[in-house]
Formats: structure tokens, sequence, C-alpha cells
């Protein structure tokens, strides 16, 4: 389950994107936010694993 919260932040010349994706834990079952901050492009591949 994935909850798609972009942000757009710009360092320099370089253009990035937060994003926040919600992980079910297969042990408790409760949810845990993962971060990353990568390239506007590669934000739905890294949603998708």
């Amino acid at each position: 389950m994935a909850k798609k919260s972009v942000a757009s932040l710009q360092t320099g010349s370089k253009r990035l994107t937060k994003a926040v994706k919600m992980v079910k834990s297969p042990k408790t079952g409760a949810y845990t936010f993962v971060e990353s901050i990568m390239a506007p492009d590669a934000v739905n591949d890294w949603l998708k694993k």
C-alpha cells in the first residue's frame, strides 16, 4: 500500500522529489512510513516495489 505524498525540492541546479510510502509490517501488521529523496522520474518505480 502506497501513500503518494510528493513534495518538490530544489537544490542548486538539481530537481529532487521527496516521496513518502506507507508500508505494512508482516510481523505486527503495523504501518510505517518510508521516505526517500530522488529524481522526479524515479518516483513511480520506487512506489511500485
